[in-house]
């Protein structure tokens, strides 16, 4: 059964969720500011809308997939904004990663105008969506988390209610800490083994079903190896949510010394300009005077 769907956020991500939901027969309206971003999911079907408030009009599901709590706000509750299109009992399923507080705040604000909100943050990146194989982690009420997998089946392969409004996004800080350490780790890894004259692209098989073995070990070892930094996320927004599991750390008095590092890495890494970069980047940091630099 096809869906009718908005989406407010066609960048790398959310151009991804478009593709996939056009690709299984749902119809849907995008915005954008960026108006190429629009037409590339106009050319698969798409019907490009003047505002969040015309794209938001006449759909059951309204998908924002934006970069921070204050775009999220503006996008919903602002001027010609999803609230001023939307009708009642619509579900905003707000797919960006974001902080919990901001979120309850959000969800509170989306019920004050009858309508619905699920933070269904993701894990997976766009390779995933365009498959329908995300993990997407979902706080809110039980019955608005249940409508909204009526669409998110289409791009999801794994749903996991977590809780109420920011569980979700709660749940996607711990994924992030998980993956920024992983991410890190498998890059000391395979730098070491390069050092050492091991043959690091034969790791991930020679490991695969071990306990070292994971989904980045086996994608991002041979990316490393290859130097292949072709772009499927942002080393600058993994600096993003690490700051936001260690604000969420701090609140909680959960010491995470590791995440510390791993943050502050990331960190030097932006500065140095690699922040609009892939994971894959993080190779640079272990590259000492006498290695190959960054191209």
């Amino acid at each position: 059964m096809s869906e009718r769907a908005a989406l407010i956020g066609a960048g790398a991500m959310g151009g991804a969720i478009g593709a996939r939901l056009l690709e299984t027969g749902n119809t849907l309206a995008v915005f954008d500011l960026d108006e190429e971003k629009v037409a590339a999911l106009v050319r698969k079907g798409a019907r490009a809308a003047k505002s969040a408030a015309d794209a938001a009009d006449g759909a059951d599901f309204i998908v924002t997939s934006l970069n921070a709590p204050h775009v999220v706000k503006a996008a919903a509750f602002g001027e010609a904004g999803i609230a001023e299109g939307a009708r009642k009992g619509a579900v905003i399923i707000d797919m960006s990663s974001i902080d919990p507080v901001a979120t309850r705040e959000l969800a509170q604000m989306a019920r004050d105008r009858g309508l619905r909100w699920v933070d269904s943050p993701l894990s997976g990146g766009a390779p995933k969506a365009l498959i329908g194989e995300l993990t997407l982690m979902a706080g809110g009420e039980a019955e608005d988390v249940a409508a909204a997998h009526k669409l998110l089946r289409h791009v999801a392969s794994n749903y996991t209610h977590m809780g109420p409004s920011g569980a979700g996004q709660t749940t996607k800080l711990i994924n992030q800490v998980l993956c920024g350490l992983g991410f890190l780790a498998v890059a000391e890894a395979t730098q070491l083994a390069l050092d050492a004259g091991v043959d690091a692209a034969k790791i991930p098989q020679a490991l695969r079903g071990g306990r070292a073995d994971s989904a980045i070990l086996q994608e991002y070892m041979p990316r490393y190896v290859d130097k292949d930094y072709r772009r499927t996320g942002r080393i600058d927004n993994m600096v993003k949510d690490l700051n936001g599991a260690m604000d969420l750390a701090r609140g909680t008095s959960t010491a995470m010394p590791l995440t510390a590092l791993c943050a502050e890495i990331h960190r030097m890494l932006t500065a140095a300009g690699l922040g609009g970069e892939d994971q894959a980047a993080l190779m640079e940091f272990f590259k000492g005077p006498d290695k190959e630099q960054f191209s």
